[in-house]
């Protein structure tokens, strides 16, 4: 009964700052938002609301928690608190795709950015290459998938380097412009897309909590008590990829979110994943919010990418927990 009433305390604290987080944020620009006017149905007041505030929001939130989600997911597969979904690979993927569409000109694809389809291509296709190299036998290694992950990464960021100095000036200043990730308002149906993509994604992970503690604990020890590691790491692997591959086509690499969150909610309420994963997933997103509303604000009217805002946040706050982490452990 403790456990539930913990668990139900600490989900809620951190719904609530989601939800504070998904406010300020709607409500924070560089321009100023007559609310009242807006729901009346006043422009420009209204176009601001739900044309750019509110689709970007809640874009930021399902990346902050995608992001997340998939680094307290690759954390415990390769028991790693360094992991993150860039570590396999599949940012860089999506990274190769991204800059092959805008080398090649590609503008749309049907209702889509051809630039975000490529993107979502590339990550699928370096998941597929990262799962063919781990893969022996149909059996698969959280250190044969590091690996295979951290040498297709290599690769992919060998080719954007090789794209980029052949690459004309303005295809140049939109492949930099890319990699640094940032935020943009999108339309009501990618944002439906979005969520259909990644919410029964996210609910399967959400029930797997209790596997991801065993594999946590080393996989000798789960397959001792009768978990079957192979496929849970490739379960683990598809899911992580497909949350940071569908946000990362829309939005561009954007660091340090899912290497800092997950480690900042280890250190406050433990490694148990059945709260783990909720509230790296809500705290992750209010880091995201937060970070995007610091963005607009910070050098109003310039905007700065958000990919900045969590770099400069992120960076000092790892190096912190760090240290402290460090000095923990005895000599």
């Amino acid at each position: 009964m403790a456990d539930k009433q913990h668990w139900f305390t600490t989900v809620t604290v951190c719904c609530a700052v989601l939800l504070i987080s998904f406010v300020l944020s709607v409500l924070i620009g560089s321009s100023t938002l007559n609310l009242g006017r807006a729901i009346q149905g006043l422009p420009p007041d209204r176009e601001i609301l739900m044309s750019l505030r509110v689709p970007r929001a809640l874009l930021a939130l399902w990346t902050g928690g995608a992001l997340s989600l998939s680094g307290v997911l690759f954390q415990a597969m390769l028991r790693e608190s360094l992991a993150e979904a860039y570590t396999l690979g599949v940012a860089g993927g999506a990274s190769l795709g991204a800059v092959l569409a805008i080398c090649f000109g590609w503008t749309v694809f049907g209702a889509f950015s051809a630039v975000s389809v490529a993107a979502f291509v590339g990550a699928a296709v370096v998941l597929g290459v990262i799962v063919l190299i781990a893969s022996d036998g149909g059996q698969m290694s959280s250190l044969s998938l590091l690996l295979a992950g951290i040498t297709v990464n290599s690769i992919c960021a060998a080719v954007i380097l090789f794209l980029s100095n052949l690459a004309g000036f303005m295809q140049s200043f939109a492949i930099t412009r890319w990699m640094i990730g940032g935020l943009d308002a999108p339309s009501y149906s990618n944002l439906l897309g979005l969520t259909v993509a990644l919410l029964p994604v996210c609910a399967l992970v959400f029930s797997r909590s209790r596997e991801w503690n065993v594999l946590a604990l080393g996989e000798d020890w789960a397959a001792t008590r009768g978990v079957s590691t192979s496929r849970l790491l490739l379960l683990g692997c598809v899911s992580g990829s497909v949350l940071t591959g569908t946000v990362t086509s829309l939005t561009g690499p954007i660091g340090f979110v899912g290497l800092i969150v997950p480690h900042a909610m280890r250190l406050w309420v433990g490694a148990d994943h059945r709260i783990l994963i909720p509230t790296s997933f809500f705290i992750g997103a209010s880091f995201l919010l937060v970070s995007d509303v610091l963005s607009r604000t910070v050098l109003a009217p310039v905007e700065v990418p958000v990919g900045v805002i969590t770099a400069f946040v992120g960076g000092p706050c790892f190096i912190w927990m760090l240290r402290r982490k460090s000095r923990r452990v005895p000599s």
